[in-house]
C-alpha cells in the first residue's frame, strides 16, 4: 500500500500518524517473515486483515480531505459571489436588527388584511422590553427606531428586536410579517457559511428574503 494522504490540517495529522503506523507495522512483517521457520510458515490471514483496514483507513482519510477542500472552494465561492451585494439594502427574514451610533435599527412589515391598531414592541438581546410605541397602522410600512426611549434616554448600542401586535376593525389579531432592513457593510465567513454585516450584526446569508440595489 502506498501513502497519498494530504499532508495540510487534520487530515495530514492524521494520515503523518497512519503512515508511520504502516511503517512499523511493514518492518515487524518483514522482520518475522525472515525469521520464521520454514518448516512452520506463520499464518498470513491475520496480516493480510490488517493490510486492509489500513487502506480502508487511508481511503477514508483521503476522501475527508477532499470533502473538506470542496466545501473550502464551495465557501470561497459563495464569499466572492456575496460580495456583490456590498453597498446594497437588505431585507432580512429576521425580527433583530442592528442599532449603532452610525445607523438607526429598521424593520419593515406587511400584513394580509387592514389593520385598525398596531404596537410596536421593542425588545433587547436578553428579551427585555425597552420600548413599547403605537405605530401608523397601514397594512404596510417601515419603522426606523434611532434608539430614542420614552423615558427621554438612548438606548445602547446591539441587536434589538421587534413585535408588531395588530388588531382589526372587529378587534382580531392580524397576523403580521416583520424583515429587519439596512445596509449590506460586510461579508464575512465563519465555520464555512457566509454572513452578512449589517448595521453592526452579522446574519447567516440563509436569511436574505429581497437585495434592492443602491
Amino acid at each position: 500500500m502506498t501513502s497519498g494522504v494530504p499532508g495540510n490540517g487534520a487530515g495530514g495529522a492524521a494520515g503523518a500518524e497512519l503512515n508511520a503506523n504502516f511503517d512499523m507495522f511493514l518492518k515487524l512483517l518483514t522482520t518475522q517473515m525472515q525469521n520464521q521457520d520454514p518448516l512452520d510458515p506463520m499464518e498470513t490471514s491475520e496480516y493480510t486483515q490488517q493490510l486492509t483496514q489500513y487502506s480502508q483507513v487511508e481511503q477514508s482519510i483521503q476522501q475527508t480531505a477532499a470533502l473538506k477542500d470542496i466545501l473550502s472552494a464551495l465557501s470561497t465561492q459563495d464569499l466572492a459571489q456575496s460580495a456583490n451585494f456590498l453597498g446594497q439594502r437588505a431585507e432580512l427574514d429576521s425580527s433583530t436588527a442592528g442599532l449603532s451610533a452610525d445607523a438607526p435599527a429598521q424593520w419593515a412589515w406587511s400584513a394580509d388584511r387592514p389593520i385598525q391598531s398596531l404596537t410596536a414592541t421593542i425588545t433587547d438581546a436578553r428579551g427585555r422590553v425597552v420600548e413599547t410605541r403605537e405605530l401608523d397602522p397601514a397594512t404596510a410600512g417601515s419603522f426606523v427606531w434611532d434608539g430614542s426611549l420614552a423615558s427621554g434616554d438612548t438606548a445602547a448600542e446591539g441587536a434589538y428586536t421587534l413585535a408588531l401586535s395588530g388588531v382589526d376593525a372587529a378587534g382580531q389579531e392580524v397576523p403580521v410579517d416583520i424583515r429587519s432592513t439596512g445596509i449590506i457593510d460586510e461579508v464575512v465567513t465563519r465555520n464555512g457559511a457566509v454572513l452578512l454585516g449589517i448595521n453592526g450584526l452579522n446574519f447567516p446569508s440563509t436569511v436574505l428574503a429581497r437585495v434592492v440595489a443602491g
